[in-house]
């Protein structure tokens, strides 16, 4: 199924941020000089397919806020890792949050040269059918990031990025929930990724049969495929008189 590319792996790029004497004005020029798209790169460009490839920056920023999953690749003792795990987007920038005790984030803060790392997110839109096996694939939407980790010890800075991952899961939920307390954040470790060098990589259309085998008696087609959620079930323990919040029933 050679068809089926959703990306090579894709680096960082400082988030935006306003100093306390930064004025509206600065800000507002800031921001209307971010370009549209991220600079294609000899890391970004697929080595197949390139007419799938984008780099345009809503369209990245899309990809990534509709996942709650990445996983993020790194070399440890000489040989690759990959770990799934939560994330979240502020601005231009991913944070990563775990345990202390986790290598890549023990890592990404053990010099100040970072970690680094390729941050990959995927969504499969759908199954693709062809006449033939050779032309299988599935329509997906990717994004890949190639950057350096770095850790994040600023307490407000580390407060925003455990929200954003939070919101990420389900939005609204950081402001329905206890905040992380100081024990609980000593154990926590942040990173971040800037979006630098970054891209996405899309398919969408049915099946590119041969000629020949446009002929055959096999069905061919999509069948799609979309994110459902079911009616929530509440905790054992939660008590009755608290209902299922908006932004639940808004899933």
């Amino acid at each position: 199924m050679p068809e089926t590319d959703p990306q090579q792996p894709t680096a960082p790029g400082p988030a935006t941020t306003t100093g306390p004497g930064t004025t509206a004005t600065a800000t507002a020029t800031a921001t209307a000089t971010i370009a549209t798209t991220y600079e294609a790169t000899g890391r970004t460009v697929p080595t197949r397919s390139r007419e799938r490839a984008s780099y345009d920056r809503e369209q990245v920023h899309s990809i990534l806020d509709e996942a709650y999953i990445c996983h993020l690749g790194f070399v440890r003792d000489g040989a690759p890792v990959v770990l799934p795990t939560l994330f979240g987007r502020v601005g231009e920038r991913l944070y990563v949050h775990g345990s202390t005790g986790s290598r890549p984030l023990r890592a990404a803060g053990g010099s100040d040269e970072g970690l680094p790392v390729c941050l990959t997110v995927t969504h499969v839109d759908g199954l693709v059918l062809a006449r033939s096996a050779f032309h299988h694939s599935l329509n997906y939407r990717s994004v890949v990031v190639h950057g350096v980790a770095q850790a994040v010890t600023d307490p407000e800075e580390r407060r925003v990025a455990l929200d954003a991952i939070v919101e990420q899961v389900v939005p609204g939920r950081s402001m329905d929930s206890r905040p992380a307390d100081e024990k609980e954040l000593a154990a926590t470790a942040v990173i971040r990724l800037d979006l630098r060098e970054v891209s996405a990589k899309i398919r969408t259309g049915g099946p590119n049969d041969d000629e020949r085998d446009l002929t055959l008696p096999h069905w061919a087609g999509v069948v799609p495929l979309a994110p459902g959620y079911t009616t929530p079930v509440p905790a054992d323990n939660l008590n009755p008189a608290i209902s299922v919040p908006d932004y639940l029933k808004a899933l």
